[in-house]
């Protein structure tokens, strides 16, 4: 007695984010891209120019950015390539290995930084304050001109979000590249230099350990940040008719959807038409819960599987 109620609507759910087309984060991103990697470029020029790792720090941690970026935009792209024999999924996941994938970037970078911003601390080589102040100071506006491009689609999904509190921490970043540039300009203590530099490095480790984090979660099928189990199977339940919840599995497709697979147990007395709209309510109900595909199977009380599933 079994009844397998499929959601294959999945082309419906995209609209719970207020007005913002693809098209509008599409160039958003490109611009943060184009801006961000000018920049990155321009910090490595100057911060080997003006012997300054604290630049070259910032640089890395806007290079954090705009790998950040294009990945975003890269899977923007892959999300919308459609579902075929080979990838019933279509390439979804891809933004979660993206993500992944940036975070170990990161990481490999800060290691790298930060054994240069030992060795300055060490022993402090001169270094061009006000060059130094002056290149951070444009990192400021460039960081705030593209956050603000991307702050009304931040919501939108892991990576945009994550992109998006990225830039605005940059700008804090760079303001404090900046404050130590100019005390270095009128102090010469060259090795604040340095410890700026592990400052941010130390910075880019917490952000990028949450990113990480995450990401290696979704990898593993974990349940999603924001979503409970228990609360979900409460709101099941509440639907009329329906008398029991289990075999639930609620995993992450991509960084933007996720989908859920469960047994549901319907009171006996209900006619398939009424089961039907039963399904339909639950699906109603998890969608706004953020459950973007659910497979609900009807399972009879008297189920001969036992606890083990069919």
């Amino acid at each position: 007695m079994h009844h397998h109620a499929h959601d294959h609507d999945g082309h419906h759910h995209h609209h719970h984010h207020g007005p913002i087309s693809h098209e509008d984060i599409n160039n958003a991103l490109i611009w943060g891209i184009v801006l961000n990697g000018l920049y990155v470029v321009l910090q490595v020029v100057m911060g080997f120019r003006t012997h300054s790792v604290s630049l070259l720090s910032d640089a890395g941690h806007n290079f954090g950015d705009v790998a950040g970026l294009a990945l975003s935009l890269f899977s923007f792209k892959l999300v919308h390539i459609k579902a075929n024999s080979k990838f019933s999924y279509g390439y979804k996941k891809t933004t979660i290995l993206a993500a992944l994938s940036n975070a170990v970037i990161l990481l490999v970078s800060v290691g790298a930084l930060g054994f240069e911003s030992f060795k300055k601390i060490m022993s402090p080589t001169e270094v061009h304050g006000g060059s130094v102040a002056l290149v951070a100071g444009g990192g400021i506006a460039i960081n705030f001109l593209s956050a603000m491009l991307l702050y009304r689609k931040k919501d939108h999904d892991l990576n945009t979000k994550g992109a998006y509190l990225h830039l605005l921490s940059d700008a804090l970043v760079s303001m404090g590249v900046v404050v130590g540039g100019i005390i270095i300009e009128y102090t010469h203590i060259y090795w604040i230099d340095g410890a700026i530099s592990i400052g941010i490095l130390f910075f880019i480790l917490l952000s990028t350990w949450h990113l990480l984090k995450h990401s290696l979660k979704m990898s593993l099928d974990g349940v999603p940040e924001g979503i409970e189990m228990s609360g979900i199977e409460a709101e099941m339940l509440k639907v009329e008719g329906v008398e029991g919840v289990h075999h639930m599995h609620i995993w992450a497709m991509s960084t933007t959807e996720n989908a859920l697979t469960t047994h549901i147990v319907v009171n006996e007395r209900l006619n398939f038409k009424e089961q039907m709209s039963a399904i339909q309510d639950l699906k109603h109900r998890l969608l706004h819960m953020n459950i973007h595909h659910a497979t609900i199977e009807i399972e009879s009380i008297s189920c001969p599987c036992g606890e083990n599933g069919c």
